[in-house]
Parts: C-alpha cells; sequence; structure tokens
C-alpha cells in the first residue's frame, strides 16, 4: 500500500473542544510519511497519541475507514465501541484495538466518562500483526490482567512525542506502541471468555510440568467438557494443549542444560520424560539439534 495512503484519515469528532487536562500530539503527515520510509523505522510509526481524562460525551464516528490502527486504553469510568461486527461495551480496565482499513466508532459513557490513553499507529504490516493476533473487527476488546505495563508504554510514547519529531524520539515513541501492542496480542483473552479458567490451567501446566496431565483432566478441573475447553485454550494460547505443554517442557529443559550438570536423563524425567530417548527426539524435533549437541555449543 502507498504510504500516503497509509497515513490519510477521515472521521467525525462528536465533541469540538477539548479536556480539561488533556495532552495530544498529531504528527505532521509529510514527517509521518518521511520516517516510514527511513531504514530502520520498525515500519511503524505513531500518527497521534494523547491521554483525555474524565472525557465527558467524548467520542468519533468514522464511516470511512483509515488505515491506522487506533489503540484506546480506559483507565476510569467506562465508554463502548462499534465496528461492523456489532457493539461493545468497554469498561475500566479494558484496551480497546481497533484494526485499520475498517469503519468504526466509539465514545464515552454519558453518566461515567473514560479516562483514556491512546494512540494511532500506522505502517504496513500492522493490519497483517492483527489479524494474526486474532485482533479483529469482531474481537475488539482485550481485558490485561495487568494494564499498568501497558499504560506505561502509551504514557512513554505520549511524552516522546511531546519532546520532538526528531528520528531519535519517533524510533522511540514507535518502539513503545509496538511493545505495547505485543502486550496486547499476548492477552488473547476477551471481555465474556473464560480467561481465568486457562491462566489457572497455564499455571497449573508450569507448576506440574514433569506430571502426566490429559486435556480430559484439565478440563474437569475448569468444569468443562474436553472438546470446550481445548478450543478455548487455543483461541487464548495459540496452541493446541498439549503442544504448549510440550513447549513448557522444552523451554525448561534449556534452562537445566545451560545452569546443571544433571545428565540427560535426569533433565528428561524432571521436564516430565521418563523415557531419555524419547525425550531426546522430541528435543531434537524442537529445537533442531539433540540436548548433547545443544550443551556442547559455544554460548553468551
Amino acid at each position: 500500500m502507498d504510504i500516503s495512503m497509509i497515513l490519510c484519515q477521515t472521521s467525525r469528532m462528536l465533541i469540538p473542544d477539548g479536556f480539561p487536562g488533556q495532552r495530544m500530539l498529531v504528527l505532521p503527515r509529510p514527517r509521518a510519511r518521511e520516517f516510514l520510509q527511513q531504514e530502520g523505522s520498525l515500519r511503524l510509526v505513531v500518527t497521534d497519541c494523547g491521554y483525555f481524562p474524565k472525557a465527558q460525551s467524548h467520542g468519533r464516528r468514522r464511516i470511512a475507514p483509515i488505515p491506522q490502527a487506533v489503540v484506546l486504553a480506559c483507565v476510569d469510568g467506562a465508554g463502548w465501541c462499534e465496528t461492523e461486527a456489532g457493539r461493545f461495551d468497554v469498561e475500566r480496565g479494558q484496551v480497546v484495538i481497533l484494526p485499520p482499513g475498517m469503519p468504526h466508532s466509539y465514545g464515552s459513557d454519558e453518566d461515567n466518562p473514560w479516562t483514556l490513553w491512546w494512540f494511532h499507529v500506522a505502517g504496513p504490516e500492522v493490519a497483517a500483526f492483527l489479524r494474526v493476533a486474532d485482533i479483529t473487527a469482531a474481537t475488539p476488546v482485550r481485558h490485561p490482567r495487568d494494564l499498568y505495563p501497558i499504560v506505561s508504554l502509551m504514557a512513554e510514547v505520549l511524552a516522546w512525542m511531546e519532546r520532538d519529531s526528531t528520528t531519535t524520539s519517533l524510533l522511540a515513541a514507535s518502539g513503545a506502541a509496538w511493545h505495547a501492542l505485543t502486550l496486547l496480542a499476548a492477552e488473547r483473552s476477551q471481555p465474556g471468555q473464560r480467561e481465568d479458567v486457562i491462566a489457572s490451567a497455564v499455571d497449573y501446566l508450569r507448576a506440574h510440568m514433569a506430571d502426566r496431565i490429559s486435556v480430559p483432566d484439565l478440563a474437569a478441573m475448569a468444569s468443562l467438557s474436553a472438546s470446550h475447553f481445548s478450543a478455548l485454550f487455543r483461541k487464548q494460547m495459540g496452541y493446541p494443549v498439549l503442544q504448549y505443554q510440550t513447549m513448557l517442557r522444552m523451554g525448561r529443559a534449556l534452562e537445566l542444560l545451560d545452569t546443571t550438570g544433571s545428565t540427560v536423563s535426569a533433565i528428561a524425567a524432571e521436564v516430565g520424560y521418563p523415557d531419555a530417548l524419547y525425550f531426546t527426539r522430541q528435543f531434537k524435533k524442537t529445537h533442531g539439534i539433540t540436548p548433547r549437541e545443544y550443551r556442547d555449543q559455544h554460548k553468551g
């Protein structure tokens, strides 16, 4: 897509004035285009960002799609967003991510106006990244278990953008925005899903790495059918249960190979493989080399 198209924007704001205590920065579009063409720009540019406290009557309605992704973190109050998939309530502690190229609307709750940190990002890879992260028009709201690191990064974006529009500042802002997007991508749960169940299952797998655990066992702990639990786990974690368990075990095996003098057989048993030969096959399938070959490598 042409960079000039990536940066164009058409919208209608529902309130013409600002909000007491607000901060907002809009990057001049010629500078945004220039930065996006620079080598090493991460192919990502923050075009707009801000902080709106108690944003009474705030909202936007974009009938004509814009090529930027819009990220809104609600740290207080409430609001709503709307896409072609329908209307979604937004509560304190939730984050809205609206993909580029799609009509959307959003606004503050009339009785309990939201306080927002927000930014817009443009770049040729943004849309594809959000699709891979399952952030779509049908799933625009995330409920992170810990909003603080995401808001901290959004504040960092704004601070760098307020500083100046030098390449150094724009690189720092785009890096912080990219980090925030990756944290949101890792938070695959949406409001209404049983994210607490999956989080508990992951914690259980980590704490019982050497135990033989079946999908029906985990599902029973969550009071779900095996098929429902499996689908929910894959939706939120991006991998089937047993494949995720293998990833955990292989990661722990690497750590033990690097930090202990334990034999391969002992490490295999510690991560849940009583058969050392089977462990070695699984290790090589995952990492491309055997445990002994990995240990013999020069690292650091």
